[in-house]
């Protein structure tokens, strides 16, 4: 492997972190990443169960071993590693929170870290999992009847079915309250017709969760079984993130679904908030892993790459930067820590989790920039791990919400004036 040279290798670049030869002739190798302790700065793995500490460090060597040495390929292809799933299985960690039926029904604590070790890894596979588990399977959990939970979810908590999620519509993202899909009811069957996008797992998924308007206003969801006449689904291609999950456009012309395959529990959209809700305190987690994964690439390749004689962690700069990122994610453990108690204690509220992704994946975004910045050329290689975060992130920042979104949310909450929608001139 050759030295690239160019700007990247000049003395001010390599200082920190550039192209050029690692001190003893050869070009610095990727960074091997450590154990949680690097980025536990305030032992809050010591608050951990033997058990939780377990299944830590448990998924985060299949991350290690599995799941990082052979996803770039994947990526650059925008392909979806289909060969991991059958070894994610053996984790037994789908379905998250949700109690029974073959689901992990681990604590809120556990499947945050659980999430985190994830998302650590790789930001596609930790989505994956969340759209089947945290809304997927969460959506039959919390909405479904007892018939439905025996019927579906045993087989998706063995990930032998897979599950997807459909709310988000073409002209209907932020304002999902205002979808345009349909459903009418037909004999024993419901008809659906629209479009859905954004919708990951669905080009491979066995049960799609479609979220459409009754004849009487009100929103529900139905499961759409694979190879239901009339529903289509076709990948979005061109994605600069998450390029491994299959995002799909999904078009609903006259899907026949049986009475049976609507969520019981499913009749207005506050009832799909309920999903929301427990979807994005996954998703707050999802940021903090790949922050840490940021943080742990940087420290790691600081102190193997020498620059002047001396490793670059020796400089007062590094180290300046590096204790930057630790305090963030340091501060983000901690609040993430405690909303995840607040979940046990039954005072989780939207506003509290909106304020957590807001200010997570603003943190989570700075902190990648500089993990890139700190490893000059080599940043920008997918081989150094930071390079894939770093894009994917874009996506966590826009998914359930945006920061604006969140930031109002929690605006909402403590003014008590909703600035969703601006009033009209006059009014």
């Amino acid at each position: 492997m050759k030295a690239t040279h160019g700007a990247a290798a000049g003395s001010d670049q390599s200082l920190l972190g550039g192209v050029g030869p690692a001190g003893n002739g050869h070009v610095v190798e990727p960074p091997v990443l450590g154990g949680p302790e690097h980025s536990d700065y305030y032992l809050l793995g010591d608050l951990l169960t033997d058990e939780q500490q377990t299944l830590r460090h448990k998924v985060r060597d299949f991350m290690d071993q599995e799941v990082i040495p052979i996803i770039n390929p994947y990526w650059e292809r925008a392909e979806f590693p289909h060969e991991l799933v059958p070894k994610l299985a053996q984790l037994d960690i789908a379905g998250f929170q949700l109690p029974g039926y073959g689901s992990a029904g681990m604590s809120n604590v556990t499947a945050g870290i659980v999430i985190l070790e994830l998302a650590r890894g790789d930001l596609s596979i930790s989505t994956f999992m969340g759209v089947h588990s945290a809304l997927a399977m969460a959506s039959i959990g919390l909405l479904g009847s007892e018939e439905q939970k025996q019927r579906f979810l045993p087989p998706m908590a063995r990930l032998e079915k897979i599950g997807a999620f459909g709310l988000t519509e073409p002209a209907h993202g932020t304002d999902v309250v205002k979808l345009e899909t349909s459903a009418r009811r037909d004999g024993d069957s419901y008809v659906l017709n629209g479009h859905k996008r954004w919708i990951g797992n669905a080009t491979f998924a066995d049960y799609v969760i479609i979220w459409a308007r009754g004849e009487d206003g009100h929103v529900g969801g139905y499961v759409v079984e694979k190879g239901t006449p009339g529903f289509d689904a076709q990948v979005i291609t061109g994605k600069t993130a998450l390029r491994c999950v299959q995002n799909a456009q999904i078009t609903l012309t006259d899907v026949r679904v049986p009475a049976e395959n609507r969520l019981a529990g499913g009749n207005t959209f506050r009832d799909t908030e309920k999903v929301l809700l427990a979807s994005r305190f996954c998703v707050a987690w999802e940021s903090i892993g790949a922050a840490v994964a940021g943080y742990e690439t940087a420290l790691a390749y600081a102190k193997q790459r020498k620059q002047f004689g001396m490793p670059l962690a020796a400089f007062q700069l590094v180290q300046y930067r590096l204790a930057r990122m630790l305090a963030d994610i340091t501060d983000m453990v901690c609040m993430q820590y405690r909303l995840s108690q607040l979940l046990d204690e039954g005072k989780y509220s939207m506003p509290r989790v909106a304020l957590a992704k807001m200010h997570y994946t603003e943190r989570a975004r700075a902190i990648l920039a500089d993990a890139r910045d700190m490893l000059g050329g080599n940043g920008i290689i997918l081989d150094y791990h930071v390079a894939r975060h770093l894009c994917d992130i874009e996506a966590i920042n826009t998914y359930e919400g945006t920061d604006t979104v969140q930031a109002l949310i929690v605006g909402r909450d403590i003014t008590g004036f909703n600035a969703f929608v601006p009033a009209a001139p006059g009014h």
